[in-house]
């Protein structure tokens, strides 16, 4: 990473919710509670951001997609901003329930609102009735504020990152029911043990996301360089058959001559057995020349007797 723990603590990452908030499940990752605000440590933030920076890559260099999660104010910008260096799908407007579980549904608008889409691009649209056209635009706006930033999403994605968990209670539950992994930044009022990868550190301050938001851009754009791509097969391309080269090898094979004869007199010994074989076959052609017109000899005779009988 590009970042230090003191980049970190001048981001303000370390200061968490008052005490009144506090969840005691992420005790692990509070230094101290100061003042009646809990204390991030920032040492075990640096620990947990490295594993989750890891991760992330690795899941984008398996082809995968990340969605990018974050409604509330603060996170709105950033999580743009996020997905368009990356060209990943992300939801800033609100988690619209059965995202992931019932994702044939969402699917199914998903492809609606992308046909209304085309219909506004080429004119279509405009060609219809009045009413129709109004009706398909009320649908639009309220589509556009579901499905702003899911039109690039190909199926159930490979993890989701989050800011702020406690917000985004839906989500996380819904990715822990179908086993996909969570990236999230957990402040001290959330709960770190259903993440599968946590970041404790201040989920309210622009500047804390941010810094922690670079990290994962970081992540993913790595792990986008390492995509190996499988060899498509060519069928125009027939293998060649290569021929054994006896050269190279040690032993040669030895080739032996028939019993008679010699490596000087082999021409001469395949003209006589050439000329030997085409003596045989000529008198068996003329014969089966000849009896043809023996037949016909014969129906001619058999003929001129029947003649010479009347």
């Amino acid at each position: 990473m590009n970042i230090t723990v003191k980049d970190l603590l001048d981001a303000g990452v370390h200061f968490g919710h008052q005490l009144r908030r506090w969840n005691p499940r992420s005790k692990p990752y509070v230094f101290d509670n100061r003042h009646g605000i809990s204390i991030i440590d920032l040492e075990k933030t640096y620990d947990q951001l490295e594993k989750a920076s890891k991760a992330i890559e690795e899941i984008v260099s398996n082809g995968k997609q990340i969605l990018l999660v974050g409604t509330k104010r603060q996170a709105e910008e950033p999580i743009r901003e996020l997905a368009s260096a990356t060209n990943m799908p992300f939801c800033v407007n609100r988690w619209m329930g059965g995202t992931l579980t019932n994702f044939e549904t969402v699917s199914t608008s998903l492809k609606k609102y992308k046909g209304f889409l085309r219909m506004e691009e080429d004119g279509s649209l405009d060609k219809m009735h009045g009413k129709e056209v109004a009706a398909i635009k009320r649908q639009m706006s309220r589509m556009q504020r579901n499905f702003e930033g899911l039109l690039n999403l190909q199926g159930v994605p490979g993890a989701l990152f989050i800011v702020d968990s406690h917000n985004e209670a839906i989500a996380v539950a819904e990715a822990n029911r179908l086993k996909i992994p969570v990236i999230a930044l957990v402040d001290s009022n959330s709960d770190p043990s259903i993440i599968s990868h946590p970041i404790p550190g201040n989920d309210d301050s622009a500047k804390s996301i941010r810094i922690i938001v670079d990290v994962i851009l970081d992540a993913i754009q790595n792990g986008a360089s390492k995509r190996v791509e499988a060899p498509t097969k060519r069928k125009d391309i027939t293998p060649i058959a290569q021929e054994p080269d006896f050269i190279d090898q040690e032993d040669e094979p030895e080739v032996t001559l028939p019993e008679g004869y010699e490596e000087i007199d082999f021409e001469e010994k395949r003209e006589q057995t050439d000329s030997q074989t085409a003596s045989k076959e000529k008198p068996q052609e003329e014969s089966k020349k000849s009896e043809p017109v023996e037949e016909v000899k014969s129906e001619e005779q058999t003929t001129q007797e029947d003649s010479a009988k009347n």
